[in-house]
């Protein structure tokens, strides 16, 4: 088997430009896009990059194992793949790609209820390994159904979602016809004849659709009434009675992704979760918010020793996971730059990616001393987290 890095695509950067040329404006910009004026967006890399490290050159040193176990299960790396709604839309079969690369490479890969493959489909790639992200539903039958199939198909954890209890204001999607409900546009279709690659994909992968909620949704439904109906049939909004509510049902691990105070932190760790995922949703809820590394720092503090705290939004490269590591994260998820990966080189995209990244995080690990990942906040130097 030869070596899956790709020496033309040796940074998030290269792979995000070529991605850039091969993807339709409106689906590439759906995949990078923010709220607002993206300050956020922005600042979430931005602050994770003020962090600094510091290095010991002249200590005894036994190399470095990037090793992570977490939720009783020993990963090769302590980074996975972020939740990402409409992956096919990016790419064709992206979610397949990425949940099969995660499973080789063995790190988690969390579905996005609103992803382009089924629950059982990510399951059988992942050999039950995948984590699941649920959207919570109006109704309760349907949260528990869908909370059953993923224990059904072995799936060990259920990932929770907090920070779109509405939906966001996006003026990219909205002109590209992306918002709810969508439509298609004349300059869309022209984006699309103008990148064969990705609509020969198209036809042959099928349309994107939400493979999970398939079976719920009533056939023959257009574009503008599909919107509708999944507008209609989620309810973001989270509360301490609906988190009860899931840990009674759901007996394998249960984070909440989107925490970003301490208030939230103490109500979901009262409520018997397992772990918190401090994001923003990747800037594309909240301009005014803080980044993820601000509010990660003084969790961590706070709850590091009662919790699993772990980090996404922002974190596009190995220093960045390696930051994120050092400000009291013990794992730290990626979505855009996995989605780059796969939108630049097709099938060999998650397989690189997930190449680079460990490669990335190893050097830094080497660079600075730093023999477990667990070392890694003996190593901050200084942030922009106060």
């Amino acid at each position: 088997m030869g070596d899956p890095f790709h020496s033309q695509y040796p940074s998030i950067e290269f792979l995000r430009e070529r991605a850039r040329r091969r993807v339709p404006r409106f689906a590439f910009e759906y995949l990078e896009g923010g709220c607002y004026s993206e300050v956020n967006l922005r600042r979430n890399t931005e602050d994770i990059r003020e962090v600094q490290l510091k290095p010991w050159y002249l200590n005894d040193y036994a190399g470095s194992d990037p090793r992570t176990e977490l939720f009783g299960k020993t990963y090769d790396a302590p980074f996975g793949v972020a939740p990402i709604g409409l992956q096919g839309l990016i790419w064709p079969r992206a979610t397949e790609i990425l949940a099969q690369a995660a499973h080789q490479h063995n790190i988690p890969f969390i579905l996005s209820t609103v992803a382009t493959a089924s629950i059982e489909t990510v399951a059988e790639l992942t050999e039950g390994n995948a984590w699941f992200q649920l959207y919570h539903p109006v109704e309760d039958t349907l949260r528990d159904t869908l909370i059953d199939r993923a224990a059904e198909a072995g799936l060990p954890v259920l990932v929770i979602l907090a920070d779109t209890p509405t939906f966001a204001y996006r003026p990219k999607e909205i002109r590209n016809g992306l918002s709810i409900p969508p439509r298609m546009s004349l300059r869309n279709i022209l984006q699309m004849m103008a990148h064969p690659s990705w609509s020969f994909g198209q036809l042959r992968a099928g349309a994107p659709e939400f493979k999970t909620m398939k079976p719920y949704i009533p056939k023959g439904l257009n574009m503008k009434h599909l919107g509708l109906f999944m507008n209609k049939t989620f309810s973001g909004r989270l509360n301490s009675a609906k988190i009860a509510a899931i840990r009674d049902r759901w007996k394998g691990k249960l984070v909440v992704k989107g925490i970003v105070n301490a208030e939230d932190a103490e109500k979901a760790i009262g409520l018997g979760v397992d772990g918190l995922i401090v994001s923003n949703h990747g800037g594309r809820q909240l301009d005014a918010g803080q980044s993820t590394i601000k509010p990660l720092t003084a969790l961590a503090r706070e709850f590091g020793g009662r919790t699993t705290l772990m980090l996404d939004s922002g974190v596009r490269n190995g220093p960045d996971i390696a930051c994120a590591l050092a400000s009291g994260a013990k794992f730290a998820f990626l979505g855009r730059s996995f989605m780059y990966g796969v939108a630049a080189l097709g099938k060999a995209g998650g397989d690189h990616t997930m190449t680079m990244l460990k490669r990335q995080l190893q050097q830094v690990m080497e660079q600075i001393a730093c023999e477990r990942v667990a070392d890694f906040p003996k190593h901050l130097l200084a942030s922009n987290s106060e």
